[in-house]
């Protein structure tokens, strides 16, 4: 159950964030003064503002030693509107995850590159050179509008996605930082060389309607403090979920008319999944329509928005702090009537729309304008050689030889696009002499639609695994329906190693949300479209126990299933409490189709543990103590 807001924002301490906000001089100090200096690490104070910046600090979990330092390293994010990675870009990042990184590339779900494994003293070199190869990490990470994403689709003869394109960038430019801070640390004042912006753009960030502007202020839209929390747009099409629209702080829809001229774009506000166990106050939220506005009013219907954030945003309690805490609180019609106010007239009535469904945009596609695009299939988001398996040379060559442009997926994998035809073959041969595969039919669909955080060893959130234990837990999943004999049935799986939720993962069929070291929450029941929220099903999980608890929940769906219904809608259907009962008088099958003779018993948490602390001492299995125990009470009994 949610609970109520906290008390009025207007009678509590801010968070000490705010304050490090308020004291950086738009995001300059201390970053600037640390950046200069020869140390490993960057202060507490410095970290928080370094977000901003495009850098997470973290340090390697796997080297941790007691008695030592951390090993120290940073991760950058680099910010594409609508997942576009020009060739020129994506070498220099090739070549700094080489010279000063992992030697790897990670594709992000909100249509980004992360570079980990960078040293603080290589950093501003780092970040230097994206900024010249026409790319930036500001604003990829802290209290900001962070990367505005879009359908990657590159279809040239269905203006809808051009449009979604175009209005990506133009938010991007619209809510982008405007301090001088980034230039100034990171390139030593040097302006970047980048593409002119849009006149109206522009005119719009100092239009002032009714509040949205803060005058005389380095920051017009932001202000001294910039946002209560990170806030997340995305501009798509109707129809079209590539972009998890119902996760976004704020979405715009792409309204056309007959002739398929932009008339207006439908609002969605106050999606979001980041939440903390054991926290009902935190939670996952989807967006509510909010209504429509025409073409000539988007910018200012998104700063209105943002403006009732930012004033109205809680700046006590960071884990209230996200945009969907404040609409779950008001409810939407207050939340309209205030955006309203900074807008300045009423907003239209929502549009009516078409069922929204998931694409990936995998394998050879026509674009429509006679050339072709080809989505590949990233396992989460990794580029690296490894083996024969050489993913990052293969794209590399690919980038080189064919100078393509890039758009990166919110499926974290990479499409490339505007290919001339007879370079089909060429591209095949680089792709299939590197191990590298194009035809995503070829691909595990439970691997193809599945997603992972990083998690260990880089992220300082993590409880436990993610992308390293995901390709273990798909196998033994596929192994298991196999054994059921559910050999086409596959799902949306996905998989973080906290309960933040950067794999999205309240939105999947079957997620694992780590709750322990080895252990997570099982969470069931969203839509094969991710247009509904899973549940949590179980507070913990150990990993070691995944088939004999899977089980009886895949032969339930297998019995009582609907024709063709999906796994996600059989369990929203039926309900957990059904799915429980069934669970608790199941007896397994053997590999061969036999039942054996086990049954199951579900024990509280706190017994649970207290067996497997006692089983480890002993080196006992914990099948053998219950059984000696209940021995021992019935012969009690007698």
């Amino acid at each position: 159950m949610v609970k109520s807001a906290p008390s009025p924002i207007a009678s509590r301490k801010p968070s000490k964030v705010e304050g490090i906000k308020e004291n950086s001089n738009f995001l300059r100090e201390p970053v600037g003064t640390e950046i200069l200096e020869d140390t490993t690490h960057f202060t507490e104070n410095a970290v928080q503002l370094l977000k901003y910046h495009g850098s997470y600090q973290q340090d390697n979990r796997d080297n941790r030693t007691k008695g030592q330092e951390k090993d120290y390293q940073f991760m950058l994010r680099t910010k594409n509107p609508g997942g576009l990675v020009p060739p020129q870009l994506y070498l220099a990042l090739d070549k700094i995850a080489d010279e000063y990184g992992n030697h790897t590339l990670r594709a992000t779900t909100r249509q980004g590159f992360q570079l980990h494994g960078i040293l603080k003293k290589n950093l501003k070199a780092s970040i230097a050179t994206i900024v010249k190869n026409l790319g930036s990490t500001l604003g990829a990470c802290g209290d900001i509008n962070r990367n505005v994403m879009a359908p990657p689709a590159p279809f040239k003869n269905r203006p809808e996605y051009q449009y979604a394109w175009e209005y990506a960038q133009n938010i991007a430019d619209l809510l982008s930082a405007q301090t001088g801070a980034y230039y100034e640390i990171w390139l030593d004042g040097e302006k970047a060389i980048s593409a002119e912006e849009d006149p109206e753009v522009k005119a719009a960030r100092q239009r002032n309607g009714n509040g949205t502007i803060i005058h005389d202020n380095e920051e017009p839209i932001y202000g001294t403090y910039y946002m209560p929390r990170k806030f997340k747009i995305c501009v798509t099409v109707p129809g079209d979920n590539s972009v998890d629209l119902y996760s976004q702080d704020l979405t715009l829809v792409v309204m056309t008319n007959k002739k398929k001229q932009l008339e207006g774009f439908n609002i969605f506000a106050g999606g979001g999944l980041g939440r903390t166990h054991g926290k009902e106050e935190t939670f996952a939220r989807l967006a509510d329509p909010i209504g429509y506005v025409t073409k000539d009013d988007v910018y200012d219907i998104v700063k209105a928005i943002v403006a009732t954030q930012r004033d109205y945003g809680d700046r006590t309690d960071r884990r209230h702090a996200r945009l969907k805490y404040l609409i779950n609180d008001w409810g939407v019609d207050k939340f309209r009537t205030q955006v309203e106010e900074y807008f300045g007239k009423p907003v239209e009535p929502f549009k009516p729309l078409p069922e929204f469904k998931f694409h990936d945009f995998l394998g050879w596609n026509e674009q429509g304008d006679g050339k072709l695009f080809l989505g590949i299939s990233i396992d989460n988001g990794r580029i690296k050689d490894e083996g024969s398996f050489q993913l990052k040379t293969a794209l590399r060559e690919i980038v080189e030889q064919f100078n393509l442009p890039i758009r990166l997926t919110s499926n974290h994998n990479v499409i490339f696009y505007d290919i001339e035809p007879d370079s089909k073959q060429a591209i095949q041969d680089i792709l299939s002499r590197y191990g590298v595969g194009d035809d995503p039919s070829k691909i595990e669909p439970l691997v193809r639609y599945a997603m992972a955080c990083p998690a260990l060893p880089t992220c300082g959130l993590a409880i436990t695994e993610s992308e390293r234990a995901i390709p273990g837990i798909l196998e033994r999943i596929r192994a298991l329906l196999d054994k059921l004999a559910l050999q086409k049935e596959h799902f949306v799986v996905r998989m973080t190693g906290c309960p933040n939720g950067c794999a999205r993962p309240y939105l999947a069929e079957l997620a694992f949300v780590g709750s322990a070291p080895e252990s997570y929450q099982l969470w069931l029941g969203g839509s094969p479209n991710q247009t509904r929220l899973a549940q949590p099903y179980t507070e913990k999980l150990h990993h070691n126990d995944l088939e004999s608890f899977l089980e009886p929940i895949f032969v339930y769906f297998k019995k009582s299933r609907k024709s063709k219904e999906s796994f996600g809608d059989f369990c929203d259907r039926v309900g957990f409490d059904a799915i429980r009962e069934f669970s608790a008088t199941y007896e397994p099958q053997a590999a061969n189709g036999a039942n054996k003779s086990r049954h199951r018993v579900n024990l509280k948490e706190e017994v649970y543990g207290k067996l497997k602390e006692v089983a480890e001492s002993q080196g006992k299995p914990m099948t053998q103590l219950v059984t000696e125990a209940l021995e021992v009470y019935f012969q009690n009994l007698s």
